[in-house]
């Protein structure tokens, strides 16, 4: 009775109902038109996540009062919770499913997604976490701007977290699109719009709270389910890696190749290039940056990125064990799978749904459910992660700060963060859609190009560098953003394979912009700066020695009596 009560009470737990009745009503109509069979478990798996995630929902909306509710769950999370959350927040659907795809595909090179992803946070770690924690408030603009005039650094920030939040939502929607039209018999747009409503649910109800709350479950659902599936393939090889890649290099059309380097980055250039955008993008993705803002101190912050880097560092181990033992386990008919000399190609959903496949070979269509609610889970987490840090950088950064000069008030500023994130699930919805046929995997790098071309710099440089000024911090910082996309968009990812041109007509030849355009903006924060000698350059100059000791120290910062 209690629980029919709260249901009948609450309409996010009823629309969180009609959302899984229509999943598996759509699936049972829509399972004729499609080939692929429709997996009543991972159905009925989705929609037990749903719900349950509904009711953390709920109970979140009744602790989110005020906007510090909302962006930071009033800092409450402890460094354990949060990093577990932090690791749910980064372990998306690229990681999971792409960086296995792109070891089933290409062998050894797929690890330098990875090591790339992974040592970002020793950067993290040491430079950043306590600082963070120590200057800011809601956003990482708050911290760029702690001594800086305050309107052009967080219309920057705002732009860059908005297009970073952008492309990188566009990967998750894509990739949730895609795994719900191969598993679930549902058509692609269905499944994007079910995303996007649940994914405004959790954000607009339950804030920070809730959105930590899923991110967590997810995080322990998705290590144990990749931490069964690689121990299954090791168990058939008596617990011995060396075996298995032995057979899978027989196996493998590229053979010897997929144990050394160049299969998937062709020169040294693009290597380093891909490597520090992954490395850097880390240290500048807005919806990891926030993260530290919800804990109480500067200590816990640096406890949560070492959960963190743990939780992380053995998934990312776990997806190259999970990525060779899908080229052994799903290529004993070698013919059914390679199409023109491509393992991925043959492979139903393409080389991004190895590890789906995988599910099945080691643990029948009851891990297959399992594994996919966990992948839709895992896109629903981070899809809501980072409609919140785009939601905060709109009301926080642009409305509360820039437009009402600091003198909005909290519920004002909450209503906006909330109308924010309503635009931004329709955006991601009409993206998710348009985008259907791109590649994923470069969708992710170009937010992460972005990241470490525009925000890194600038929250590296305002942070550690005495002499950065306002001018040079936003010339830079625009200088990353406006190279970063205009390199990616005439390199031989989108020019070539999105619009279309000749081959070998693309003008930038390299796999990522990252070191040039990150090199870009550096240079450009550090001429800038120097050439600044105002009143104002002086002044903000001037000021560094206190926000140094205050970064450091935590004198002055909420929760600083911790330590």
């Amino acid at each position: 009775m209690m629980i029919a009560k709260t249901i009948r009470n609450s309409p996010v737990i009823l629309l969180g109902l009609l959302i899984a009745g229509v999943a598996v009503a759509a699936g049972g109509d829509l399972g004729t038109t499609v080939k692929q069979e429709t997996n009543w478990v991972a159905i009925a798996m989705f929609g037990a996540f749903v719900i349950m995630t509904l009711f953390i929902t709920k109970w979140a909306a009744s602790k989110t009062k005020t906007a510090a509710d909302f962006y930071t769950a009033g800092g409450g999370i402890t460094g354990f919770q949060n990093g577990l959350a932090i690791a749910g927040d980064y372990m998306s659907a690229a990681s999971f499913l792409g960086i296995s795809g792109l070891v089933f595909a290409n062998g050894f090179d797929g690890l330098i997604f990875s090591i790339g992803w992974l040592v970002g946070w020793p950067v993290i770690t040491f430079l950043m976490a306590e600082r963070l924690r120590n200057l800011g408030k809601f956003t990482f603009a708050d911290v760029a701007a702690y001594r800086f005039s305050q309107t052009p650094i967080r219309i920057f920030a705002a732009s860059g977290s908005l297009v970073v939040v952008c492309f990188y939502m566009i990967a998750q929607m894509v990739g949730a699109g895609q795994l719900i039209k191969v598993l679930f018999g549902l058509e692609y747009h269905y499944a994007v719009v079910i995303v996007g409503v649940l994914m405004m649910c959790y954000v607009l109800f339950g804030g920070m709270t809730a959105t930590t709350w899923v991110q967590i479950i997810k995080a322990i659902m998705l290590l144990c389910g990749a931490s069964f599936m690689a121990l299954a393939v090791l168990w058939q090889f008596n617990f011995n890696p060396e075996a298995l890649f032995a057979k899978a290099v027989e196996i493998h059309s590229k053979h010897d190749a997929i144990m050394g380097p160049g299969a998937l980055i062709k020169d040294p250039i693009s290597a380093i290039s891909v490597g520090m955008t992954l490395m850097f993008g880390t240290a500048g993705l807005p919806h990891i940056l926030m993260r530290f803002f919800t804990v109480p101190s500067a200590k816990e912050a640096r406890k949560s990125v070492g959960w963190a880097t743990t939780w992380i560092g053995y998934f990312y181990i776990l997806t190259f064990i999970i990525g060779f033992g899908a080229v052994v386990l799903l290529t004993q008919d070698p013919g059914a799978y390679y199409v023109d000399g491509d393992l991925a190609k043959g492979l139903k959903g393409g080389g991004n749904m190895a590890a789906i496949h995988l599910a099945n070979a080691v643990g029948g269509n009851v891990f297959l459910g399992f594994i996919s609610a966990v992948a839709f889970a895992t896109i629903l987490a981070v899809v809501a992660g980072l409609t919140l840090s785009g939601a905060s950088a709109v009301s926080h950064d642009l409305y509360a700060t820039v437009f009402c000069k600091g003198k909005a008030d909290s519920a004002a500023e909450l209503r906006v963060s909330k109308i924010t994130t309503v635009c931004l699930g329709i955006i991601a919805v009409i993206l998710g859609i348009a985008f259907e046929k791109q590649n994923v995997a470069y969708m992710v790098m170009l937010a992460f190009a972005i990241a470490c071309s525009a925000n890194f710099p600038v929250l590296f440089m305002s942070v550690l560098w005495k002499d950065c000024t306002t001018k040079g911090a936003v010339a830079g910082g625009f200088v990353g953003l406006i190279s970063s996309v205009g390199l990616t968009i005439v390199s031989a990812s989108v020019w070539e394979a999105v619009m279309g041109n000749p081959k070998g007509s693309a003008l930038f030849p390299y796999s990522s912009p990252g070191l040039f355009s990150m090199s870009a903006a550096f240079l450009t924060i550090y001429l800038v700066s120097k050439m600044d000698t105002g009143k104002q350059a002086q002044l903000e100059r001037s000021l560094y020695p206190a926000q140094k000791v205050r970064s450091e120290t935590g004198i002055g910062a909420a929760g600083a009596s911790g330590h």
